[in-house]
């Protein structure tokens, strides 16, 4: 485990010393569950983003083949 120095903002600390003696744990543990959430929050943005990315990118093949499909399925003389 790394030892970590910051600086925290009075009223945050206040607040996150609060929170930790309702809920009965130590404000290390807290602060690392705290980074854990917000890591995974933030890696969640960036593969939302790249995905948004990578679908925008792809669309007009998509479109193309949706349409390809359609023509199959209409010459085949299936109802939609």
């Amino acid at each position: 485990m790394k030892v970590l120095s910051l600086k925290v903002k009075e009223d945050i600390l206040q607040e996150t010393d609060r929170v930790v003696k309702s809920i009965h744990t130590s404000r290390n543990a807290y602060i690392n569950h705290a980074l854990r959430l917000y890591n995974q929050l933030n890696s969640r943005r960036v593969l939302k983003a790249k995905l948004a990315r990578e679908s925008k990118a792809v669309a007009p093949v998509s479109l193309e083949i949706l349409s390809e499909m359609e023509k199959i399925v209409d010459g085949l003389g299936y109802e939609n």
